[in-house]
């Protein structure tokens, strides 16, 4: 979850000098090169069964694809804190899948959090103001909004990957993936190579594709195999406070009176709702 939140403020930094595609792709690449020696020593478990390329080419899709062009484009017209606030209705959307997916109930208290949760979503960007680095709030968020719904698609089949795939496999088919869909996009009139790469700006590119495309979605696909796709989901309410720390400290992002109290409201629904689950 910590190098999760890191990833608001690179992708912020970066943004400023590199087109979010070409970013996108070289996270993808970098991470995809990172793998190979892993996966030549025969370090990746990998039992294919008939049909599995359906599930394969949807959790790609979810997650980077979609998720990766709903946030970049988000992180562009929204700040960080703001961004990072709407990341705690992930486990929410977990909680909706698994009931419609995965068949497992929802108690009146649940559906409540859930209601609570969106309605402080609803107040942290109607409470948005145009800034330097949030220019179109509103718009920002409801894109943010769209990438938690891949986010809990992929959570959902990638805990169905699970049993015969290892966590490195998933991260190798994530990154595979994502470094043509992004590559094809990128020679499309959308994309812009650059002319020149800084060396700060570089060196937050390689952090993005080593330490969070590999590192945080490799941990975090080793977890979920192990628990709970709800108990691993209520991790992510870490996310929030960790990015309004490091917006605060490292982008000088500061949210409003009314901001820190929706995201409360959005807290507090998650709280509410994890722990109907819990009861």
């Amino acid at each position: 979850m910590l190098l999760w939140s890191s990833a608001f403020i690179a992708l912020k930094y970066v943004f400023a000098y590199y087109d979010p595609l070409t970013v996108l792709f070289a996270r993808m690449a970098i991470a995809t090169v990172c793998l190979l020696p892993l996966a030549l020593r025969g370090r990746v478990r990998w039992r294919y069964q008939r049909g599995d390329w359906r599930w394969i080419l949807a959790m790609g899709l979810a997650e980077p694809c979609f998720y990766f062009l709903f946030e970049a484009n988000a992180l562009t017209l929204t700040s960080a804190s703001q961004a990072a606030v709407i990341t705690a209705t992930l486990p929410l959307l977990a909680s909706v899948g698994a009931l419609l997916f995965l068949k497992e109930p929802l108690s009146r208290q649940g559906w409540l959090g859930i209601g609570v949760s969106l309605a402080g979503v609803a107040w942290l960007t109607a409470a948005g103001e145009a800034s330097a680095s949030a220019p179109n709030p509103w718009l920002g968020n409801a894109l943010e909004f769209c990438a938690m719904l891949c986010a809990s698609a992929y959570m959902l089949i990638a805990k169905r990957l699970s049993a015969r795939y290892s966590a490195l496999a998933i991260t190798g088919i994530q990154t595979t993936l994502g470094c043509v869909w992004f590559g094809l996009l990128l020679l499309s009139p959308w994309g812009r190579w650059p002319q020149a790469w800084p060396e700060l700006p570089s060196l937050g590119v390689l952090y993005l594709g080593v330490a969070v495309t590999l590192g945080a979605y490799g941990l975090y696909t080793w977890a979920v195999a192990r628990v709970a796709v709800a108990s691993a989901a209520s991790f992510i309410n870490l996310i929030p406070l960790f990015t309004v720390a490091l917006a605060w400290l490292l982008l000088d992002e500061r949210l409003t009176s009314a901001q820190f109290l929706a995201g409360g409201l959005v807290l507090a629904g998650v709280a509410l709702c994890q722990r109907a689950r819990s009861g």
